[in-house]
């Protein structure tokens, strides 16, 4: 059984390993302007060869490039989402937990009343009264996922503030500020890290998403669920436009995951 975890942990680790080192390096590997249009008449839809490592689109421009360097742009995006989701998600989880009473009863209803409505649902429709595009998708990917977060560190905190080096620091006298941000929130961090690695795939898969349905990365920029936009119509004909970014996405999110199964099972 140990060994069959090994193979699970290494493994994710490898296949996450070579697609950040990639989107890493993808002006050296991809040298092709993702964006610009290569005489479309002559080049477009043309197989995966050993110029065109992936083929090209309709546009005549190289897909290999694009998902390198689309894999760029999704997990920067991921990873921007997932540091305002986690902080915000922290403080407030925080605070509710820390605090008790009526002032955890009102933080948590406000929790509850985002969480009623459909994550897809929601995003969408804050994608369309905000607008979209790079800088909006940020801001809305944040909005509506620091809830799960905040309600797992405030179950943790309110089992932590029980503890015996936690009442000491009351009756020290220290601020409740202090003992949240030097005793409860850093023995949180363990649970924190396997939520934001679990959440970096769920935010990948939301903004392929909301790219894909034209509600967030715009074209010409290259995203994972912009390409897969743009070949959907010539599934049958030109599948590699479909097929390789559609690939980058399920190893990266199945490799984070894996990631974080691994990192809880290490902590049991």
């Amino acid at each position: 059984m140990r060994k069959k975890h090994d193979y699970k942990k290494w493994g994710s680790v490898i296949a996450l390993s070579c697609v950040i080192l990639g989107v890493a390096a993808a002006s050296w590997l991809a040298p092709q302007d993702p964006n610009v249009q290569i005489s479309p008449a002559v080049n477009r839809y043309l197989a995966p060869s050993s110029n065109h490592w992936f083929g090209t689109d309709q546009f005549g421009r190289d897909v290999f490039s694009r998902v390198l360097h689309g894999g760029r742009l999704s997990l920067f995006i991921a990873l921007v989402v997932v540091c305002g989701s986690v902080l915000f998600g922290v403080l407030y989880g925080a605070i509710s937990g820390y605090a008790g009473g009526i002032p955890d009863q009102i933080l948590m209803r406000m929790v509850d009343v985002f969480l009623a409505f459909p994550l897809l649902f929601l995003t969408v429709t804050c994608v369309a009264i905000f607008g979209s595009g790079v800088f909006f998708l940020v801001i809305v990917l944040i909005l509506t996922g620091w809830m799960d977060i905040a309600r797992l560190v405030r179950a943790e905190v309110q089992s932590l503030k029980q503890r015996p080096f936690v009442l000491r620091a009351q009756a020290a006298g220290l601020r409740p500020a202090r003992i949240l941000l030097r005793h409860l929130i850093p023995n949180v961090t363990g649970i924190v890290v396997t939520a934001a690695i679990i959440r970096v795939a769920d935010v990948i898969l939301m903004e392929s998403t909301l790219s894909f349905l034209g509600l967030g990365v715009q074209p010409p920029t290259a995203s994972w669920g912009s390409i897969i936009n743009d070949g959907r119509a010539v599934l049958a004909s030109a599948w590699w436009v479909v097929a390789f970014p559609g690939l980058a996405i399920v190893v990266t999110i199945a490799s984070l995951h894996l990631a974080a199964e691994s990192l809880q099972h290490g902590k049991r």
